[in-house]
């Protein structure tokens, strides 16, 4: 592996590390599991940084190994989620409901992969509609068309609650 580039990836994750871990968690719901993927990602960028066409998508090329990991990790644990304690104490009904965005989690949650994925990525961990093309390996038109169906379904769902709230 180049030296150099083998730094630039260090530092990328380096300075991304939350990002690349709320990434894989938002797949996964389970911290463990979490780490594990992005370890997972980080053996295969750095054993694979040949495979990297140019510095400047690096970001993006790392981005996807994460996604592409998680969804493996999913297919192989036939999608059954198992949850750590935190996480069942935050979705638990006992607990007062002190977070006002469950309700939106919920939904995107309900999303096919392919749409929740473009929305994580544009707006919780803020990549450009080209940068997300890269990272999913499709084409602009495509993800814009995700996105705004994504939040389309989005706004239906969370309309649809919040209007069955106030019966």
């Amino acid at each position: 592996m180049n030296r150099k580039l083998e730094k630039l990836l260090i530092r990328l994750i380096t300075e991304n590390k939350e990002n690349v871990y709320r990434l894989a968690f938002s797949y996964v719901k389970n911290a463990e599991d979490a780490l594990d993927i992005v370890q997972d990602s980080i053996h295969k960028a750095l054993s694979s940084s040949e495979t990297l066409k140019s510095e400047g998508s690096m970001k993006g090329w790392f981005y996807r190994i994460v996604v592409n990991t998680s969804l493996d990790f999913l297919r192989k644990q036939g999608k059954i989620q198992l949850m750590d304690d935190k996480t069942l104490e935050f979705h638990s009904p006992i607990s007062e409901d002190a977070y006002h965005d469950i309700d939106l989690e919920k939904a995107l949650d309900e999303l096919p992969h392919a749409f929740r994925t473009v929305v994580i990525l544009r707006y919780f961990e803020d990549l450009k509609i080209e940068e997300i093309a890269e990272v999913l390996d499709e084409n602009i038109s495509t993800v814009k068309t995700r996105l705004y169906t994504a939040l389309r379904k989005l706004r239906i769902k969370m309309g649809n609650e919040l209007l069955e709230e106030a019966k």
